[in-house]
């Protein structure tokens, strides 16, 4: 039989490298298609990219963490995947666009949501993996009796 994706281990730094790679390569496409005058993009669309990218890689993490031997470590990595991913696909946008973070619009706000929402996502996460495991432990025989 085989294993869906969501079964499979993966290393939290080996899914942000593999985000990196995606991204610079839709980068590269739409470089592409804008030089050869097919389809014109917007100057800040490898930053859409690159905050697309990231959005994707901390909601996949989160949902990977469920497979995790040890919650901490995997909490460790995803954080250290995470801010590598933030900063490698800021400036691959950068060299794309040739603009900074600062100067592309609404795109710095954009960075500072998604990584909260990394955050909640990857809490949330961890709090459900964790009432999970304590109701397997509980028996769930019969209800407490009250005292009267």
């Amino acid at each position: 039989m085989i294993a869906t994706i969501f079964e499979r281990k993966i290393d939290p730094l080996r899914q942000a490298a593999m985000f990196l790679v995606a991204a610079v390569l839709f980068m590269l496409i739409t470089l592409l298609l804008n030089q050869t005058g097919w389809y014109e993009v917007d100057r800040l669309f490898p930053w859409s990219i690159a905050t697309a990218f990231l959005l994707l890689y901390a909601i996949f993490n989160s949902l990977m963490s469920l497979n995790s031997d040890s919650s901490a470590k995997y909490w460790g990595r995803s954080v250290y995947g995470f801010i590598g991913l933030a900063f490698a696909n800021g400036l691959a946008a950068w060299l794309f666009s040739g603009i900074p973070l600062q100067q592309a619009q609404s795109y710095q706000w954009i960075y500072i949501v998604v990584t909260i929402g990394f955050l909640v996502f990857l809490s949330m996460i961890n709090a459900i993996r964790k009432i999970v495991q304590f109701a397997e432990k509980e028996e769930w025989n019969e209800p407490r009796k009250r005292r009267r």
